[in-house]
């Protein structure tokens, strides 16, 4: 039903969004505000048809469903909110100063669109992350064409969704080509996309392999363009003993709901806990392992990513010194697999750098460290992370400033006292990490500023005032905010 674009139109695609960047690029902050909230209003109007495809193609129930779609709605208008306003521009004027040796002439500067984006649909999040996800809503806000690659695990719902994107740029009297929707399952295709001349910046959520794929192929052109990949992340969560002790039961509860949340096929899933060996330690392990046994969860994605869970926590649970500490592997239903607790000592842990590599899916492996020297040691030896976690009393934070400093390192969001699953779309929220984390740690996949990946700095020097964007003009048309010296 759904064929692989060919490479013929592939190069039309990136072609007719080029043209149409000329056009779009130039577009007010409030037309293309304007654009996401039609486009909001759209998907809504698809209603419970939507979300019975989803459920379908996916396995994901109806209630994370309606949530999600709402969350996506949310992500439009907040974005275009957030355009409007205007702050993401970075507006910079510095005025002449003649008298200055030598003469200052009157600078100023912005942030103006890079160009056509390529997105690429993510598995797991088939409306937040997708066709109509937090990528695509970035570039639209900042001034960008898109071009789509649908993810081919839920191709009737992202060809649904840009249908809803269509009707509204008809709505808006905009050209279609400010947003093209392509089929490809096969590497080929997503290939000639980010290797296009066209194609400006790429967006992509989803595997370490795929990204990496995506980055290569950026930097393998004539001219190499950014690649914003977030790659998913363990998320270590590290435990004091003296807020273990108050409640390990309680806080094991805590964990086993977040790594099972959604089948625990969230980039956020807390996938390594480590703690200092103690007896709440092992009563929070034994407590941990009773909950995750006592859970019932529902079906993967699809059965690729069930396949490769079952594959990936069996590699794991080969290593001698490995210990299953829940349910193993529900062979009857691959589909629906048992979630699993599994605890190794640091030592082994520090021993084997595939201990570290994430198993997507309702998976955990607690480390258990001898001291606090050794906790060091493997917060020293964790990659790049979306999340990290410390569990600690007020007094145990302050007292473990170096363990804190070391996690901090290694991740873009740093949580207290709480579970990694869960990301808010708000200004202040950081999604992306080190690497191997995300491309690029200087950006964020969620909240507004999420827009700043697809633009660049650009600078006026003497413009007349007529001509300069309404941005930057002396008497601030729009009414932003902006800094003047």
């Amino acid at each position: 039903m759904f064929s692989d674009a060919t490479i013929e139109q592939v190069n039309d695609a990136m072609i007719q969004s080029g043209k149409a960047f000329k056009t779009y690029s130039k577009s007010s902050l409030e037309q293309r505000a304007s654009l996401m909230r039609a486009i909001a209003t759209e998907i809504e109007a698809l209603g419970d048809a939507l979300i019975e495809v989803t459920m379908r193609e996916t396995n994901l129930p109806e209630a994370r469903l309606k949530g999600e779609r709402g969350r996506t709605m949310y992500q439009l208008t907040s974005y275009a909110d957030a355009c409007e306003k205007g702050d993401w521009l970075e507006a910079r004027i510095c005025t002449a100063l003649p008298d200055k040796v030598p003469a200052r002439p009157d600078i100023r500067k912005m942030l103006v669109p890079l160009g056509p984006v390529v997105v690429f649909g993510s598995s797991n999040f088939p409306y937040a992350y997708s066709t109509a996800g937090g990528d695509t809503a970035s570039a639209l806000a900042a001034g960008c064409t898109v071009v789509v690659k649908a993810h081919p695990a839920h191709p009737e719902t992202s060809a649904m969704v840009a249908g809803a994107i269509s009707k509204a740029l008809t709505t808006m009297e905009m050209s279609q080509d400010i947003f093209i929707h392509l089929n490809g399952a096969s590497h080929a295709v997503g290939e000639a996309l980010v290797k296009h001349e066209q194609a400006k910046a790429v967006g992509f959520t989803g595997s370490f392999t795929g990204g990496m794929a995506l980055f290569k192929w950026a930097n393998q052109r004539k001219e190499p363009i950014p690649v914003f990949a977030e790659m998913g992340s363990v998320n270590p969560v590290f435990l004091l003993e003296e807020k273990l002790s108050s409640d390990p039961a309680g806080i094991a509860k805590m964990y086993a709901d977040s790594i099972s949340l959604g089948v625990g096929q969230f980039c956020t899933n807390p996938g390594i806990i480590i703690g200092i060996d103690s007896a709440a330690l092992q009563a929070f392990i034994s407590f941990l392992g009773e909950k995750m046994d006592a859970i019932t969860v529902g079906k993967m994605l699809h059965q690729g990513i069930a396949d490769a869970y079952v594959q990936k926590a069996a590699t794991i649970l080969q290593h001698a010194d490995v210990s299953i500490v829940s349910s193993s592997v529900d062979a009857a239903s691959l589909l629906a697999p048992r979630p699993i607790i599994a605890s190794v000592s640091a030592t082994a842990f520090l021993e084997n750098p595939s201990l570290k590599e994430e198993v997507f899916g309702p998976f955990s492996l607690v480390v258990v460290c001898n001291s606090a020297e050794e906790m060091k040691a493997v917060a020293a030896a964790m990659d790049g992370q979306l999340t990290s976690t410390i569990m600690a009393t007020e007094n145990e934070a302050l007292a473990n400033t170096e363990i804190i400093d070391l996690v901090a390192e290694k991740c873009g969001r740093i949580i207290m006292n709480g579970v990694p699953t869960g990301v808010e779309v708000c200004y202040a929220m950081q999604h992306g990490g080190p690497f191997p984390a995300s491309t690029d740690p200087r950006f964020t996949s969620v909240g507004p500023d999420a827009i700043k990946r697809f633009a660049r700095p650009m600078s006026f020097q003497n413009y007349p005032d007529a001509l300069l964007p309404d941005e930057l003009k002396s008497e601030n048309p729009l009414m932003i905010h902006r800094i003047i010296e």
